[in-house]
Formats: C-alpha cells, structure tokens, sequence
C-alpha cells in the first residue's frame, strides 16, 4: 500500500473509532438547514466558499424569507458512501463517501406563481480503497406539496477530482424551479428537498 493509501486507510479507522455508524470528517461536516439569502446573491461560488468554510453559512445570511418554501436535505440521504463491491459497510473498503454540507434558497411570488432559486453544496472525499480521478455522483430534486406529494422533481450529478495528495474536493449547484399554488393552499406549505440518489449509486 502507498504512503497515500496508508494514511487515508488511518483517517478512515480514526473516524470510525471516534463515533458510531458511517465515517465522516467528524466535527467539520453536519446538516445544514437551508440559509435564506439577500436576492441575486446566491452563486456556486458562494456556495463553494461556504463548503470549503466550518461557519455554515452560504452568503449574506438575511431575515427569514416570510413564505418561501422550505429547502432542506431530505432524511437519511444527506450522506451517500460507495464500497468495494462485497465490502458494504465495512469501513476500510470505502472507495468515496459524498456529504451535502449547505443549501440555500430564495424566492420570487407574484400571486400563486411561485420560483425558487436554490442551491446546495458539498465535498466528496476518497476512502482507503479510492483512486485518485474523476468522481460522479447522483443526486435528486424533489418539490412536494402539503400532504408531501411529489409534484414536480428533477436528477443530476455532482462532479469532483480527487487525488490521494488532496483527497477532499468540492461541489456546488445553482438551479431554479417553478411551480404555481391553488387557490386556497399556502406557498409555505410546499417544500424543496435535495437527496443523493442511493438506488442510481
């Protein structure tokens, strides 16, 4: 095994040893709620600055955006962790691990017309089995409505380089998505979810 592998294969087993369940970077990474935003300054570039910061906030933090759906990572997908095939939830035959750290959003509505501009970030960060190059990763976009149907979604993937000298890299997206309300239901009522997409992984 390379000096590289080794010490990657050593920060993995400390993590494991230091907490219970997945590994992950330990203080430096958690959810984040999404962080309402002055408007027009919500960007990749402030995204990916807020992911590469420890302070958790995306960019010009302001007031609560009074009835702007709420943005959030949808439960138990804000981590997504790829294994050696045979090797599921053996920590040491990790190949990558990807994290959504931040989200943000902001909101135009003209009477029940409704658009969102939101975005997310994050780090993807290789295991002891990684191998330094391109990493794709998949994630998926839900609105839901006040009973929690989906009523509109949409998928993408987040692309990093990694490499055994700097094994952590970084992702950010900026998208917009429109919808229109019913008369007599509440715009706050409907949500915007982010998830990486465990079955396509």
């Amino acid at each position: 095994m390379s000096a590289a592998g080794a010490a990657l294969g050593l920060l993995w087993t400390l993590t494991l040893l230091g907490g219970c369940g997945m590994p992950s970077l330990g203080g430096l990474l958690g959810p984040k709620p999404a962080t309402p935003i002055a408007s027009g300054e919500l960007s990749q570039e402030s995204l990916l600055t807020a992911a590469k910061s420890d302070e958790g906030e995306a960019s010009g933090a302001a007031s609560a955006a009074f009835a702007c759906p709420q943005f959030a990572i949808w439960p138990s997908t804000q981590t997504m962790t790829v294994y050696e095939p045979g090797h599921e939830n053996d920590g040491l035959a990790i190949v990558h691990r990807g994290e959504i750290t931040q989200t943000a959003r902001e909101c135009q509505i003209q009477g029940g017309h409704v658009t969102i501009k939101y975005g997310f970030s994050g780090r993807i960060l290789l295991g002891p089995k990684g191998v330094a190059g391109h990493v794709s990763m998949p994630l998926n976009i839900v609105l839901t409505d006040a009973t929690r149907q989906r009523i509109q979604g949409d998928s993408l993937r987040v692309e990093v380089d990694v490499a055994p000298d700097k094994p952590i890299g970084y992702f950010s997206s900026v998208r917009t998505i429109t919808f229109d309300v019913p008369e007599g239901s509440r715009v706050a009522d409907y949500k915007l979810f982010v998830a990486f997409d465990k079955a396509t992984g």
